[in-house]
């Protein structure tokens, strides 16, 4: 089991009072063990914590003016369930249970529908976790880690295209090529220690049979990137695509100024 320890902040201003949802501390959550935990956020005017999605995580309402800075550090031993994924089935749409459905849809920067001819032809013969895998060696294979190159705008569509990006579009292309081939997947923000140059991190993660639960299914965790290994990330939250699960996400005009992010094996 793997022991990791982190330190990040971040700072923003505002020039006019404005609301905030930030998303940046460890998940305390059974497949990672929450050792130490410390957060320092500047004094708001309003400040409010409540759970993020799937109860993975947490994010916290604030309500900044003038400079807002955010400070968290965070020891974890990672306890999850890692399977080699050629090695496992896809559940037919019948078998899943009701929480993965919502995770085959399209979403925001995620247009799944429209690459179920591409994956059909691409990866033909190919089903379940031999599927994902296939997906994840294509992304890695076909795209250029390129910072820079893409925006808040950019969809997996857009990735497609450009065939580059960074850790964000290649999440967002395996979650969609995934999906085209009717298997779960959501997106991941999470921290994880050769992530270069070191930040806040993205992947996928996948829903597929697991061998050890009769009818059931596990979620496994993909890079496209090669930066991540499955045991060693650190699940900050998970979402349907970056929109659900950004560090920073005003609701008004903010100013990032300042942002720093340590990964570490202990």
């Amino acid at each position: 089991m793997a022991t990791i320890s982190i330190r990040s902040s971040f700072a923003f201003t505002t020039e006019v009072p404005t609301d905030a949802l930030l998303q940046f501390a460890v998940a305390d959550i059974p497949e990672q063990k929450l050792l130490k935990c410390r957060t320092g956020l500047t004094d708001a005017a309003r400040c409010a914590r409540i759970p993020a999605q799937e109860d993975i995580g947490e994010r916290v309402w604030v309500r900044a003016n003038g400079r807002f800075e955010v400070k968290h550090e965070a020891q974890v031993e990672i306890q999850r369930q890692v399977i080699e994924l050629p090695s496992l089935k896809q559940l037919e749409p019948h078998q899943m249970p009701a929480a993965p459905v919502k995770y085959l849809f399209d979403s925001r920067y995620c247009q799944a529908d429209q690459f179920q001819s591409f994956v059909g032809d691409q990866f033909k013969g190919t089903v379940g976790g031999e599927r994902v895998q296939a997906i994840r060696d294509w992304v890695a294979e076909k795209f250029t880690y390129t910072p820079g190159s893409s925006d808040a705008s950019t969809t997996a569509h857009d990735s497609f295209i450009e065939r580059r990006g960074i850790c964000r579009d290649y999440a967002h292309m395996v979650v969609t090529l995934a999906r085209a081939s009717v298997i779960p997947a959501r997106f991941v923000a999470c921290y994880a220690p050769d992530v270069t140059p070191q930040d806040f991190h993205a992947v996928a993660e996948v829903f597929l049979h697991d061998p050890e639960s009769e009818g059931g299914g596990t979620w496994q965790l993909v890079d496209a990137t090669d930066m991540a290994k499955p045991d060693e990330i650190v699940k900050i939250g998970v979402g349907r695509d970056a929109a659900d699960v950004s560090f920073l996400t005003s609701f008004g005009m903010v100013d990032l100024c300042e942002k720093d992010v340590q990964v570490l094996r202990d």
